[in-house]
């Protein structure tokens, strides 16, 4: 099987990489990892043009775990960002997408915490650290940060670092580091600036730039009109009239996620959250449950479905209209991917219309308004996800692999090829994915038969 242009696995990363990558929901690269993998991974110095909520941090984030030595306890990438926000995002993207090498210490250096904290943590060594300019500036003067071994420095989010007055800070800390390093430049806008930050210290430069504009065919978008007490009921609707298979629906706050779960599990629909708070444990049963067709609808925020990239997604649900029309860009470009046709619904109440008048002149066209009462459900069953999961207690640890659980499933125990799904195996546990109607009955003779000749303990999520 060739891997596509779009495939992670068409690039020179670990297995072990490329097996966190599918576990994090990473399935296949946005346009600007798409564009700037390849030449990054080649240790090529780059400034990307890309918005926030493209795909960018894991774009660079794989680039620097992998010129990294884990075995060697000392600093060697350096990501500089203009907001203590934007650093604490990146470091969590960071040691979600590290998972896949033994400890990477990632630390961040941000104002307004206390220097000692940050230093007592540098001392124990640290692989990479992420922060914004002064705070890096401080430590360096100070000696408690030493980049003598720096390989990759990235600046993320250049043109707001520049916008906040950072360049000669920027410039003090870049002629610190090593000749002989790769430098990655991401930033949304091109002010004159980057020019002549890229000048004073990056090495032949490849400029790449990504739209964030999607072709409007694949994707339909309609817009109801709501008052705010018939928001997450409206949800329903949508769902029975255009029985989705998978839906991501997107909220701007956690309680608003919660609730919403609520509503809908009340009303028989399989949903599940992801919101920031989840512990990765949690995090990764609902998104294999969701990627894997077991889930119909992922309820999420847009902090935590960052990086989520989910093959076959029929519909994008805007519950709440977000600020940032790039956003709204980036939210309802995960349906109608590879060609498939894509639907976007979107719920605005008269408090979100100047929100929805920007997306509009970003989209460069008028929004198409549907009434509410047209919502008629398609069909007297609920919708009900095709498929259900069973976790298997072992995983890698256990040196399970897919292809042995395949293997006792369609062997010892009778089922069809066709009945099963993906198989995901994480380190201490396994998921499969089989035909709803059959999955008390697989969970019955997993629980009685033997997978690689043992006994396994498995259960219906």
């Amino acid at each position: 099987m060739t891997a596509s242009s779009t495939d992670f696995r068409s690039l020179p990363l670990s297995p072990a990489m490329l097996a966190n990558l599918q576990q994090l929901g990473y399935l296949e690269m946005t346009p600007i990892q798409a564009a700037s993998l390849p030449v990054a991974l080649l240790g090529k110095d780059l400034i990307a043009q890309a918005k926030t909520g493209s795909g960018k941090t894991a774009a660079f984030a794989l680039a620097l775990l992998a010129n990294l030595n884990p075995r060697r306890f000392a600093v060697q990438a350096m990501v500089l960002c203009p907001t203590r926000e934007l650093a604490d995002q990146v470091t969590t993207e960071i040691r979600r997408l590290a998972r896949a090498e033994e400890n990477i210490k990632v630390v961040t250096l941000c104002g307004g915490v206390p220097l000692r904290n940050q230093m007592a943590s540098l001392e124990n060594g640290a692989h990479i650290v992420v922060g914004t300019p002064g705070r890096i500036m401080d430590h360096l003067e100070r000696g408690s940060l030493n980049i003598e071994a720096l390989n990759t420095l990235v600046l993320d989010e250049a043109d707001r670092m520049l916008d906040m007055g950072f360049f000669d800070d920027i410039a003090t800390v870049a002629h610190q580091c090593p000749k002989e390093r790769q430098t990655l430049l991401f930033s949304a806008t091109y002010p004159e600036g980057i020019a002549r930050l890229a000048a004073q210290f990056m090495r032949a430069p490849q400029t790449l730039k990504v739209e964030a504009q999607h072709e409007g065919t694949k994707i339909r978008q309609r817009w109801y009109e709501v008052k705010e007490s018939e928001r997450l009921h409206a949800v329903s609707l949508l769902l029975n009239h255009f029985r989705p298979a998978s839906t991501l629906a997107f909220c701007n706050t956690k309680a608003q996620c919660r609730d919403l779960v609520g509503v809908l599990q009340a009303q028989g629909f399989s949903a599940l959250a992801l919101y920031g708070e989840l512990e990765q444990r949690e995090r990764d049963q609902v998104l294999v449950q969701f990627a894997n067709r077991s889930c119909s609808v992922l309820v999420a925020t847009d902090v935590a479905a960052r990086g989520l990239d989910i093959a076959q997604l029929e519909a994008v649900i805007n519950v709440d209209i977000t600020p940032d029309p790039e956003v709204h860009i980036h939210r309802i470009g995960r349906t109608g991917r590879a060609g498939e046709e894509g639907l976007a619904l979107s719920l605005a109440s008269l408090d979100e219309m100047g929100s929805v008048g920007k997306i509009e002149l970003l989209q460069g066209r008028e929004s198409e308004w549907h009434p509410v009462d047209e919502l008629v459900p398609a069909g007297k069953d609920p919708l009900r996800p095709p498929m259900a999961t069973l976790q298997i207690i072992g995983g890698r640890k256990e040196k399970i692999r897919a292809g042995d659980v395949l293997g006792a499933l369609t062997g010892e125990m009778g089922f069809r090829k066709e009945q099963v799904g993906k198989i995901n195996v994480n380190e201490f546990s396994t998921y499969v994915a089989v035909e709803r109607e059959i999955a008390r009955e697989v969970e019955k003779r997993l629980n009685a038969g033997r997978v690689k000749g043992k006994s396994v303990k498995a259960r219906l999520l």
